[in-house]
């Protein structure tokens, strides 16, 4: 039962960071911004080859490292979920392990594929889907989507403060998506409760060890 749940908790986080994703590339010009919330919530459309919330990692090569190292962390989380699976652990720690792994395997998809099914996002036109004269990019290129843009806070620095001084200021300013999401969720859920996950796991080993025990002393 535990594997089906985290089947689907894959699947669906899946479905929907892809379905926005291709929604975005095929109906809106790059930096189009549509406000869902005024001052607080906007789907804001960009574009990204590095890593997560816009961070970028060493150019065109470092692109490729890092395509290849997301591609081994979504093997190897498999792996490891099949593990925690097969080991009894929590269903709390295996929602939050599904989460990152779908989301890392949502940004895959973009960066392995999108290059080749895609045409170029620019201010002008909107990107094709399987283009006659083919993709942007090639295999291991393609640009992860973002588009979920939180500008809860805007403002100034204090002119006193250390570190830019009366400059403007917007928090929330990432812009992110629903894998970067997912992700960011399960990694904060699992460092708050990881005491509760991983002790309820342990005792419940030691409990069968002693009943264990007790059944071999009979």
């Amino acid at each position: 039962m535990k594997y089906r749940h985290v089947i689907l908790i894959v699947v669906l986080v899946l479905v929907v960071d892809q379905a926005l994703k291709v929604w975005i590339k095929t109906h809106m010009n790059f930096s189009d911004e549509i406000i869902v919330f005024p001052n607080w919530f906007r789907i804001h459309f960009i574009e990204n080859d590095g890593m997560a919330y816009g961070m970028k990692f060493g150019g065109d090569f470092g692109k490729i490292i890092l395509t290849l190292f997301r591609l081994f962390a979504v093997v190897i989380g498999f792996r490891y979920m099949k593990k925690l699976v097969k080991q009894d652990y929590s269903k709390g720690l295996l929602i939050c392990g599904s989460l990152i792994l779908a989301g890392a395997a949502g940004n895959l998809i973009d960066s392995l594929f999108y290059g080749m099914i895609f045409s170029s996002s620019n201010y002008a036109d909107v990107a094709q889907f399987m283009p006659p004269g083919g993709g942007y990019g090639s295999f291991l290129h393609g640009n992860v989507v973002d588009m979920l843009y939180f500008p809860i806070l805007r403002g100034h620095f204090p002119t006193w403060f250390p570190i830019n001084a009366g400059e403007s200021f917007v928090f929330f300013r990432p812009i992110f998506n629903v894998a970067d999401a997912a992700i960011s969720v399960g990694v904060i859920t699992i460092l708050v409760f990881q005491k509760k996950f991983f002790a309820a796991h342990h005792e419940k080993e030691r409990a069968e060890k002693e009943r264990e025990h007790v059944a071999v002393s009979k």
